[in-house]
């Protein structure tokens, strides 16, 4: 069930919003939801409609390469739709609500430290020649044995509060961030960490980032993959807002995912000239995704039903493209589909991954507006691009190029 969230932070959010584009277009998406949320008090439009309406403003600014403010609003759908807390917003877009919690997280800090010493105190007063490796092994039980320790809700117990909940679970977030931090192995390591950090170019930190962000995606995608009971919603829930994974031809994955009554999609993409394409999801696990009925290798059903499906929704995108590009300012005019169903490991009938390779090869030759990939070739593709954005980092001179 659905929890749907609205409130006075997250209105003042979408005003000032709205001040950070001159896009009239986008503007007016904006004030939609402003008329939706309504003044002061009241539930500011807790509901569905809040949910689209935000996703609406998404799409437009996406449409109009703002990637930033698509961003923002999408994250603003997320909390609507109750998938996101409100102190994680707040943590974005709130300078005063992350300065309180940052100063927070320092106080929570330096109490931690005062709590190490007391301690090593104790430690070192029960036993004088308590060396390194004895602090570390006290301080390793202590944080195993945490994992035990329960605050319980009986007489006696402490009842936490959903907020104070909310805070140990970004402490848990925070956690796993620490960890993943590179260690310095001295003092002088830092120093000199410090000093590359402070000249770092900020366009190539952010590249290294991005790259670092993909790659991580893409083991996830690769864990589901090779899960055999993975479902379609769990590799939708890795390949949502990865759209650089279906090639550098797509922009940015569209907000919206329904534009007529009978039809949702499962990530509709932009492409670079503005038109739409849709990519439907199925199951690695297809054990007849190549049959072979009379010697001749073939698709199977499952792979024929997700053709007629993606057929059935460009249809529709036919059929219904003045009404959506009036409502939502996108040209469906035919749009193109990627069918991604099935992976050679899980097909069953003495066929080898080459033959299931061919068989789609000589499909997809005979099709127009609609492909079909197994989640092997996406990976591999992906893989590939990888590859060469992780040589182009790599490949900086070491000296100053010569001048005739």
């Amino acid at each position: 069930m659905t929890t749907f969230r609205s409130g006075f932070t997250l209105w003042k959010m979408v005003q000032e919003a709205r001040e950070l584009t001159e896009e009239v277009r986008v503007r007016e998406h904006v004030d939609a939801v402003l008329d939706i949320m309504g003044g002061l008090g009241g539930t500011y439009g807790k509901g569905r409609p809040l949910v689209d309406a935000l996703e609406d403003v998404a799409q437009e600014a996406i449409l109009h390469a703002d990637f930033a403010l698509a961003q923002r609003f999408q994250r603003f759908a997320a909390y609507a739709g109750g998938t996101l807390f409100l102190e994680i917003l707040e943590n974005y877009y709130d300078d005063d609500a992350r300065q309180r919690s940052e100063e927070y997280m320092r106080r929570m800090a330096v109490m931690g430290a005062d709590r190490a010493v007391a301690a090593l105190d104790v430690l070192c007063r029960d036993n004088p020649d308590a060396t390194a490796a004895d602090a570390r092994a006290l301080f390793s039980s202590l944080a195993r044995s945490a994992d035990y320790l329960s605050l319980g809700d009986g007489e006696g117990g402490i009842r936490l509060s959903t907020r104070e909940v909310r805070r140990l679970q970004q402490f848990g977030h925070m956690e796993i961030v620490l960890r993943n931090l590179p260690q310095p192995a001295s003092a002088e390591a830092a120093r000199i960490m410090n000093d590359a950090l402070a000249d770092v170019d900020a366009g190539m930190l952010a590249q290294l980032l991005e790259l670092r962000a993909r790659q991580a995606g893409l083991v996830a995608l690769r864990s589901v993959v090779d899960d055999p009971d993975s479902s379609e919603s769990a590799l939708h829930a890795c390949l949502k807002n990865q759209e650089w994974i279906f090639g550098g031809a797509y922009v940015a994955e569209l907000a919206r995912r329904q534009y007529t009554p009978e039809t949702i999609l499962d990530i509709p993409l932009l492409r670079g000239d503005g038109s739409l394409h849709v990519v439907e999801l199925k199951r690695a696990n297809i054990k007849d995704l190549v049959i072979r009925p009379s010697g001749h290798l073939m698709l199977g059903a499952a792979a024929h039903r997700a053709v007629s499906q993606a057929q059935n929704y460009l249809r529709a995108l036919d059929e219904n493209r003045p009404s959506i590009l009036a409502e939502h300012g996108l040209d469906t005019r035919r749009a193109s589909a990627t069918v991604v169903i099935g992976h050679p490991r899980y097909v069953t009938g003495d066929v080898t991954p080459q033959e299931v390779a061919e068989t789609l090869r000589t499909y997809n030759t005979h099709q127009t507006r609609i492909e079909v990939i197994t989640y092997e070739t996406l990976l591999d593709s992906a893989s590939r691009m990888l590859a060469l954005s992780s040589a182009r980092q790599d490949a900086v001179p070491d000296e100053e190029p010569m001048h005739d």
